[in-house]
């Protein structure tokens, strides 16, 4: 990656559909922003996350985890119990924006590997896909998912639309390793400069319309 100006958000942890809204109203608004913007964020209780084509009768009969919140991207199942979540959007005009979804998939996980090596672990891009469990993210994995020691460490999935680009990702963690330190590594490798994302409660308080008006929602939650 060439250096560039990014922004940066770390917005702590939050409810599932605040979650959710958060990335579709940053995906609106970076276009505006003109720059991407890396976001981190946690979760104030264990839930899952969903694919958009995924059908609720299969996600409520594979995780017993809940709440359930249906994501903009598609995907399989994510347990959000312990892992580290990010997003990334970025604006039309950027380079990323015009790839083709394997390699912006690639790109990512990619870059996950190089924060990784950056503190002393060492992680592939799988070669090919390995199915476990039909519907569930971390069972098995997909070609350019990110292994650790024979596991699927990150996987991520994509939305592409004409405001932007999102990628929501995924990292289960390796024992011992300090989320800050995997936050640094991340933006250290990046090769950009960093900036704080500018009038963040601007977006906040359009991810707060969006959780009570779609997220929250049977409407959206229960759609297939």
């Amino acid at each position: 990656m060439s250096t560039e100006s990014w922004f940066y958000l770390d917005s702590g942890a939050g409810a599932p559909d605040f979650n959710m809204a958060l990335d579709e109203a940053l995906l609106e608004a970076v276009s505006e922003l003109g720059r991407p913007v890396l976001r981190f964020y946690g979760w104030t209780l264990p839930a899952a996350s969903f694919g958009y084509f995924q059908k609720i009768a299969e996600v409520e009969r594979l995780t017993a985890l809940r709440p359930l919140v249906r994501r903009p991207t598609g995907g399989g199942i994510v347990p959000h119990d312990r892992d580290w979540t990010y997003s990334l959007v970025v604006p039309p005009s950027h380079p990323w924006y015009a790839l083709r979804a394997e390699a912006s998939y690639r790109r990512a996980h990619e870059w996950l590997r190089d924060a990784f090596a950056r503190l002393g672990v060492c992680t592939q891009l799988a070669t090919e896909s390995r199915r476990a469990g039909a519907g569930q993210c971390f069972a098995g994995w997909e070609q350019f998912d990110l292994l650790w020691q024979g596991r699927k460490l990150a996987g991520a999935a994509q939305r592409r639309a004409r405001a932007g680009l999102l990628i929501q990702g995924s990292v289960q963690p390796p024992p011992g390793l300090a989320r800050e330190s995997w936050e640094r590594a991340l933006r250290a490798v990046a090769g950009a400069d960093w900036a704080p994302l500018p009038h963040a409660e601007k977006w906040s308080a359009r991810a707060r319309e969006l959780a009570a008006q779609k997220y929250s929602l049977p409407q959206w939650n229960r759609k297939r």
